[in-house]
């Protein structure tokens, strides 16, 4: 099956990219131009987990990866908040188009390093179609990663705003904003079929992990079981700043480093500031 415009649940209204231009409706049809939108209307659509594990499985490289997680459609609950969402949007952008698909990967296709959060924003990545991009999240995320090196400009406003990645991709553990911030195990379970696969095609180049929050630190532990990876037991505590070295299939180690999560919960209140997230982003060179 594919993706289609009637499928996507686009509504009428076209609406103008805040910096690409062209029109656009919300969600956005596969097709249409939008910035950096992998797919094309003969993307296969999953619609069930095991359609997801069978699509990620016979995804060749990224770029087609990248293509199948943004038209997903196999989490009922998922697909109805983030249309949802789409279509009300919030009052500061409703004069703009909503992505309200999946956010894939973002950034380098060889990194040394990755970056794993939680899921994509209801108004960040489910409104801009790129990971960690229009809210305030991001502009923790990605001033931190300009001051490391890895990001060419310290801000992220719209796909198509310039932004480049270098040395690092950012990854999730859920690629539709869900309700409340919270998934649900079957969510959580179904996701990671597309989470092992695009581990499993970057890893030849991959060196370390930078987990924001626990939920992504359990995530990527799961998904290194499921592959094969050798994991200490007990299985690693998570923490800021906490390290934990984990072995890959052929031999190689991974560096696994802890973060709070750069929401506004935790930078608002001080419990994570930029100078200990330089520390978290630095560990990932040592």
């Amino acid at each position: 099956m594919t993706a289609g415009p009637s499928e996507a649940g686009s509504s009428a209204v076209l609406l103008p990219h805040p910096v690409a231009g062209g029109a656009f409706a919300s969600p956005v049809a596969t097709g249409t131009g939008w910035p950096g939108d992998p797919a094309t209307a003969r993307t296969p659509v999953a619609h069930d987990a095991e359609t997801v594990r069978e699509l990620a499985a016979g995804a060749p490289g990224l770029p087609e990866l990248d293509a199948r997680i943004s038209v997903c459609r196999a989490c009922p609950r998922l697909v109805e908040w983030r249309e949802q969402v789409a279509v009300a949007k919030r009052a500061a952008w409703r004069g703009e188009p909503y992505w309200g698909r999946p956010a894939p990967g973002f950034g380098d296709e060889h990194p040394s390093a990755l970056v794993i959060g939680l899921a994509p924003a209801a108004h960040g990545a489910n409104r801009t179609g790129r990971m960690f991009t229009g809210d305030r999240s991001g502009d923790w995320i990605y001033a931190a990663l300009h001051r490391a090196g890895y990001a060419t400009q310290a801000s992220s406003v719209a796909a198509g705003d310039g932004l480049e990645l270098r040395g690092v991709r950012i990854v999730a553990t859920a690629r539709c904003a869900p309700p409340a911030n919270a998934l649900t195990p079957a969510e959580r379970a179904t996701c990671g079929g597309w989470l092992d696969r695009e581990l499993e095609l970057l890893l030849p180049s991959v060196r370390s992990v930078l987990a924001l929050g626990q939920v992504g630190w359990d995530a990527l532990l799961a998904a290194g079981r499921r592959l094969g990876w050798r994991i200490p037991r007990p299985k690693p505590r998570f923490g800021h700043s906490a390290v934990a070295e984990l072995g890959l299939p052929d031999g190689r180690p991974l560096r696994l480093v802890g973060c709070y999560h750069v929401s506004q919960q935790n930078t608002f209140t001080g419990k994570l500031t930029e100078q200990m997230l330089d520390a978290a982003i630095a560990r990932l060179r040592e």
